[in-house]
């Protein structure tokens, strides 16, 4: 009898964040906040589609003569209009030197960087810890080596000590992946000065640099998240950018995504480009269209990139209000609140121990990642005093 091959896959532990949404979901409080989801939402608790896309997708409906294949490059018009919203428009020095192509969402975007390095040579990627947690996951399936080092000291500030260090024991060709803006989990960003020292290590050791920029406009602005990416492409040879606008255009469930390559020899871009291809044709053959399409046509209609803008701007204000409220609060109970408001994006981490997270659950009905994780934009002026309040009573 033919063996079952099947039967010797073993059961993998669930996605924790899906059983928090369950347990969040079969919760009858109406009282009940998620902190969990990474997800926008307004101050009444809705994640809605912005009304530039919808405007967008109005127009779509209307042109759009054809659903045939795009070809594993995607939409290069949408590839394109991004461009400068990443990268800047002012410097000559990086015509030539940039090329992308769409991919499903900004975790394609970073497959895809992570795959490309690894044809390339790369076998060792440094991560900083805690990371967005498909970082990890991603490297082990392409079977590269995850070398890890701390991203944050405990009291709340980037750990440029530790990075130094992994600069320091990365081999050349290794990789080192960083956050562009609004790092997930912590949302401790890089400052301009340790950008510029980025750069410079960077510079004095022949490593590859893969920017994951999926929160671009929900930290500073557009301009002010970019700036580090900026740095990092207009000083060095060569780099990957992973980029996303699940989150700054609201388009999360059409996985909306680019990578960008950076070569200082455009000679180059084609071999590197069609690398790019043939790993993309393999993994997902064409990336979906209907979103890219539609961010496609509000950057290239100047009415809509305003509506857009100003939406963008909306969220981002709202974000920094609640962040505002927890810094006010200052310490509470053990919690000091105070680093939240220097912090930007969805979301931080606060320093609880899992008894604590669950009795925030159990007794209060919030609900949060076990690490600690709260998405900032699940509180409202209307619930962030019961979660200040629930704080300090789990951790007195």
């Amino acid at each position: 009898m033919a063996r079952a091959m099947l039967e010797t896959l073993t059961p993998q532990p669930p996605d924790a964040l899906l059983a928090l949404i369950k347990l969040y979901g079969d919760d009858p409080r109406a009282d009940k906040i998620d902190l969990g989801v990474g997800v926008y939402r307004t101050g009444q608790g809705d994640t809605p589609v912005f009304g530039a896309i919808k405007a967008s997708e109005q127009r779509l409906l209307e042109t759009q003569d054809s659903k045939s294949y795009l070809g594993p490059e995607g939409d290069m018009g949408f590839v394109r209009a991004l461009m400068p919203w990443i990268f800047g428009s002012a410097d000559p020095t990086l015509v030539g030197r940039i090329e992308g192509m769409q991919a499903p969402g900004g975790t394609g975007g970073v497959r895809l960087a992570l795959a490309l390095a690894k044809k390339a040579g790369v076998a060792g990627v440094w991560l900083g810890l805690p990371s967005w947690p498909n970082h990890a996951q991603i490297l082990a399936d392409l079977g590269m080596e995850a070398c890890t080092f701390a991203h944050a000291t405990p009291a709340g500030t980037v750990d440029m000590d530790a990075l130094r260090g992994a600069f320091a024991a990365a081999l050349p060709g290794d990789a080192l992946l960083l956050h562009g803006c609004c790092h997930n989990p912590t949302g401790i960003d890089h400052s301009p000065a340790q950008w510029d020292e980025i750069v410079g290590l960077f510079a004095a050791k022949p490593l590859l640099p893969v920017l994951d920029l999926a929160y671009q406009g929900l930290g500073h602005g557009m301009d002010e998240d970019a700036a580090g990416v900026r740095k990092v492409v207009a000083a060095l040879p060569e780099a990957l950018v992973a980029y996303s606008c699940d989150k700054n255009f609201g388009l999360y469930r059409d996985r909306v995504g680019a990578l960008y390559v950076v070569t200082d020899d455009p000679g180059r871009m084609g071999a590197i480009v069609s690398n790019g291809h043939a790993l993309a044709r393999a993994n997902w053959s064409m990336p979906p269209d209907h979103g890219a399409a539609a961010v496609r046509i509000v950057l290239e209609d100047e009415a809509l990139t305003r509506q857009w803008l100003d939406e963008l701007d909306t969220m981002r204000a709202r974000m920094r209000q609640v962040r505002a409220r927890l810094a006010e609060a200052g310490r509470v109970g053990t919690v000091d609140l105070t680093p939240v408001g220097s912090q930007n994006g969805l979301f931080s981490v606060l320093p609880l121990t899992p008894d604590q997270i669950l009795k925030l659950r159990s007794a209060h009905g919030i609900y949060m990642a076990g690490s600690g994780r709260i998405n900032v934009a699940g509180l409202t002026m209307g619930n962030i005093d019961k979660f200040i309040a629930a704080l300090a009573a789990v951790t007195a």
